[in-house]
């Protein structure tokens, strides 16, 4: 069976081998061993932290077999993007000019730095073994996410916004940073993610042009990608879209992937996730799949489940089920059909 839990200190060495394994500009997921032992730490702290409202916390979940005890995935929600410093984005929107002589107008696109973004709630850090791609267990580790911000509301924003990995070929070259970003720093697109993983992506950012980019002066390779997503980052996409989550005028800042935002309160698996109280026993006719999780802070845990479930009623849970949960008879779940 595989759970979802917060993270622990003990999952380092297996977690810095996901780091290995991540994809190219997964920059929350550095492969380095202090920068991910004070990222756990810092998770930890804000599991048990008692909070009113959304501050810097981060949550790191990870996604275990409880079989073979080997970490499979991993996932984080930051509550608030730009809370110690500002969270960098392109703005992608037209720059119009006109001229009343000439009875012109004209639009132009064009890309501005901002920081329009900070203050939300951010999904980050999606990554899963390659052999449990497009499962339900995908679905797991980004979805289980939000049932924890519906269980805890009070520590999140009213919008989420989560950044796809945007395009660059298997040599790790991006057109798009090689169009404007490094013409700023020389450096190659993937140490210029290492570093953001490592460090922060201000530092960079502030060196970033302060005025506006216009779209029709990059090259053709580097416009097509903006809003691109690497192939590796389509099933986050995917996951995200059908939860509710829209593309907007946002891309990033190293990439040109698409930005995906959504009010909080529309979210599905916050909207229409169901609160009930645990029955203990055999699953004698399950007729659907489900994400099943506690409602708990440092206990939190969520999995998959075949159920006999029926809005307004107590659910049965098995056993093992109960076991993996941290939860008994009475305890409250929240699901979600898959």
């Amino acid at each position: 069976m595989l759970v979802l839990r917060p993270v622990l200190l003990t999952d380092l060495p297996q977690l810095q081998r996901l780091a290995r394994e991540s994809l190219v500009g997964v920059t929350s997921l550095p492969d380095d061993s202090e920068r991910l032992r004070d990222r756990i730490l810092d998770s930890c702290t804000s599991f048990e932290q008692d909070v009113q409202s959304a501050g810097p916390e981060n949550y790191f979940f990870v996604l275990e077999d409880l079989a073979t005890r080997r970490l499979v995935g991993c996932s984080e929600i930051l509550a608030t993007a730009g809370f110690s410093e500002p969270f960098y984005s392109l703005r992608n929107r037209d720059f119009n000019s006109a001229s009343r002589e000439l009875n012109i107008e004209h639009g132009v696109p064009a890309l501005s730095l901002c920081h329009d973004l900070s203050g939300h709630t951010l999904l980050r850090g999606f990554h899963i073994d390659a052999a449990l791609e497009r499962t339900a267990f995908s679905e797991l580790l980004s979805r289980a996410r939000l049932l924890f911000i519906a269980a805890h509301a009070r520590r999140f924003s009213d919008v989420v916004i989560t950044e796809i990995v945007g395009y660059s070929n298997d040599e790790g070259h991006s057109p798009f940073w090689d169009a404007v970003g490094k013409h700023f720093f020389d450096l190659p697109y993937v140490e210029a993610e290492r570093l953001c993983g490592l460090e922060s992506r201000t530092f960079l950012a502030e060196l970033m042009p302060q005025y506006p980019i216009y779209v029709p002066m990059l090259p053709q390779a580097a416009q097509d990608c903006i809003g691109r997503i690497h192939p590796d980052g389509q099933e986050a996409f995917d996951i995200l879209e059908r939860e509710g989550f829209e593309t907007n005028s946002y891309v990033d800042l190293f990439d040109g992937g698409p930005t995906l935002i959504a009010r909080t309160g529309g979210i599905r698996s916050i909207a229409r996730s169901h609160t009930a109280l645990v029955r203990p026993g055999p699953v004698n006719d399950a007729r659907g799949r489900y994400l099943v999780s506690n409602d708990s802070l440092e206990n939190y845990r969520a999995i998959v489940a075949d159920l006999d479930f029926i809005a307004g009623q107590p659910v049965t849970l098995d056993a093992d089920v109960c076991a993996a949960l941290k939860i008994r008879e009475h305890s409250p779940v929240r699901l979600i059909a898959l």
